[in-house]
């Protein structure tokens, strides 16, 4: 009672079987993914990517570490995250714009400001659940731990707020995360070929991932200022750029390639092609990705 729980091991492992799935439903998958993530960059809002700040990537992270959650969870719990806050800003606009009465404003406004801790965790959980074959954060655990941060929440309150974010996202929150396009094309890549998935590369993308996360905002800025040339982007570059930004098939290519670098830097121009060839995405954008992600994670050298 006093963890999450947890479905005995001999039934489960947090580790992905690469070579395990036909290469035609890898194939499928992939671009089922790739227009996942085509569809959600079409519809972006301008605040996207504000609610995965370092403060609460490393929330998520440390409480995700904390209570056993997969690779996959801390991701998704991220997004829920994003995704939920983004639609409590939609709305709000939307009365903005509408000239609402005060009392609806105030009541959304508060509902942001007041229960911001509470909706994050909830988040937590919710993503546990997606992953319930391996760990489950339990109420009591929420209520324990949010108490511990001077909140006097019941069950009746918790499960409420987890029924909030639920309905504000239609009950749709298996939300494309990060880490599975990773795993994809680590899959696809190795199914063709072209590598051999690792466990050693496969943890080089993991810390290489989470860092890249935790350094969001230097790491795009640096991205930005290399593709446009110039370390003075004006307000219409920083616009255009935001797609850039939520592209998590180019953010996986980035990390693999940046992880294939520090374990095997002769294999980079190889595994560039590759992946340019998988996604479609350019050597050119992959290469600046790299550059990035790497000048935050090991520096210039």
């Amino acid at each position: 009672m006093g963890s999450p729980t947890k479905v005995p091991s001999r039934y489960h492992s947090s580790e992905p079987v690469f070579g395990a799935v036909a290469g035609g439903v890898i194939q499928d998958a992939l671009l089922h993914m790739a227009r996942e993530n085509e569809q959600y960059l079409s519809e972006l809002r301008e605040e996207a990517g504000c609610f995965k700040e370092t403060q609460i990537v490393e929330f998520v992270f440390l409480l995700s570490e904390k209570w056993s959650l997969t690779e996959s969870a801390r991701y998704q719990a991220i997004e829920i995250f994003e995704r939920f806050m983004l639609t409590l800003i939609k709305e709000a606009s939307h009365l903005t714009r509408a000239k609402e009465e005060d009392s609806k404003w105030a009541s959304v406004k508060q509902q942001i400001e007041g229960t911001y801790v509470l909706r994050l965790v909830s988040c937590i959980q919710l993503a546990s659940k997606l992953s319930f074959h391996y760990s489950i954060v339990n109420n009591n655990v929420v209520l324990r731990f949010l108490k511990s941060l001077g909140f006097s929440y019941t069950t009746e309150e918790l499960l409420e707020s987890e029924l909030a974010i639920l309905k504000a996202l239609h009950f749709q929150i298996n939300f494309p995360a990060p880490f599975a396009y990773v795993e994809m094309l680590l899959e696809v890549l190795g199914y063709n070929g072209y590598m051999l998935p690792t466990k050693q590369l496969l943890e080089m993308c993991r810390h290489l991932l989470a860092l890249t996360y935790l350094l969001r905002s230097s790491v795009y800025d640096t991205l930005l200022k290399t593709s446009i040339k110039n370390s003075s982007p004006n307000e219409l570059q920083l616009a255009k750029f935001l797609p850039v930004k939520e592209d998590l098939m180019l953010l996986a290519v980035g990390v693999i390639g940046a992880s294939t670098f520090l374990l095997n830097p002769e294999g980079l121009n190889q595994v560039t092609e590759y992946l340019s060839d998988t996604t479609g995405i350019g050597r050119q954008d992959i290469i600046e990705a790299v550059y990035a992600i790497l000048k935050h994670s090991v520096g210039d050298d």
